[in-house]
């Protein structure tokens, strides 16, 4: 854990590691978010946000479009195939 110092000015220097880990580069947008157990720094969002109905569509598919009783059995399948992998290690 590394420490650091609120100057004179209110401004924090945030610890290189930390900054790397994050991929904060200097002018990178924070949300400064006060909590009960202190201060929360997020980068903002680059993309505004969207609703599903403003991207439906957007990615180009062959073939028909898939049911949800379809995906739900591809996402079972993958997670099946995880956890055995998982329980190989």
């Amino acid at each position: 854990m590394e420490t650091t110092r609120l100057s004179s000015k209110g401004q924090v220097i945030i610890p290189k590691s930390v900054r790397d880990a994050r991929g904060w580069e200097p002018g990178t947008e924070l949300i400064v978010e006060d909590h009960p157990e202190g201060v929360l720094l997020r980068s903002h969002r680059v993309f505004a946000p969207t609703r599903f109905e403003e991207v439906a569509g957007c990615l180009k598919r062959k073939g028909r479009p898939r049911t949800l009783q379809e995906m739900d059995k591809a996402i079972e399948a993958e997670a099946r195939l995880r956890w055995k992998k998982f329980e190989a290690q």
